[in-house]
């Protein structure tokens, strides 16, 4: 019989990884939940305010959204109703298509997802007092495990180096290589979130 990586008895250490990963899970909610409150505002309502300041036109929509936060078009259609009436952002919608919009942080939006995309720097904290080599590790790992996650279809696709059409294995399955670039990659290089990617 097979163990449960939450049973404390277990002491595997693929097991306590998970729970602790479950635990750095928990604090990331905890952490987003606190600066959500602050504002009067939701988590998701957040997450989507931070996505809409870092990423460009074509992803700031719906059915994008919907696809990034792995939730349905109407949940997200009600996250962006409240977030309109409460003047962060406003709707742009196309010549061609009446029916199809780009969202637009307003002013304001800007301003609280500044503020808000910060929540994370108790987490940065600990990773500050990591060495070079450390940080390395710990980021291939974490990339592994989200790749994996993607190809599993628990996550959505990501927009990282190892599902993008330009990455390539460097020379005899050493390194990394990026076509777009034309140049290797260091492990500190490598992108969880890349403009340029292209979905395998």
């Amino acid at each position: 019989m097979s163990h449960s990586d939450f049973d404390p008895q277990n002491q595997r250490m693929d097991s306590k990884i998970i729970a602790s990963l479950e635990r750095i899970a928990q604090a990331f909610r905890v952490l987003l939940w606190t600066e959500s409150k602050e504002h009067a505002l939701s988590p998701i309502q957040v997450q989507v305010l931070i996505f809409l300041l870092h990423h460009s036109e074509e992803k700031r929509k719906v059915s994008y959204l919907a696809s990034e936060f792995n939730m349905t078009k109407a949940t997200i259609s009600d996250t962006v109703k409240s977030l309109e009436q409460k003047g962060l952002i406003s709707k742009e919608y196309t010549e061609r298509d009446t029916r199809s919009y780009a969202i637009r942080l307003s002013d304001k939006g800007k301003d609280i997802a500044s503020q808000t995309s910060l929540f994370t720097r108790e987490l940065r904290a600990p990773l500050d007092e990591l060495d070079a080599g450390d940080k390395e590790n710990l980021l291939l790992s974490l990339i592994g495990i989200i790749r994996h996650l993607n190809r599993v279809g628990v996550i959505t696709p990501q927009r990282m180096c190892f599902t993008c059409s330009h990455y390539r294995p460097g020379s005899g399955g050493q390194g990394h290589f990026c076509q777009l670039l034309n140049q290797s990659l260091a492990p500190t290089e490598l992108r969880v979130d890349c403009a340029e990617h292209v979905p395998v």
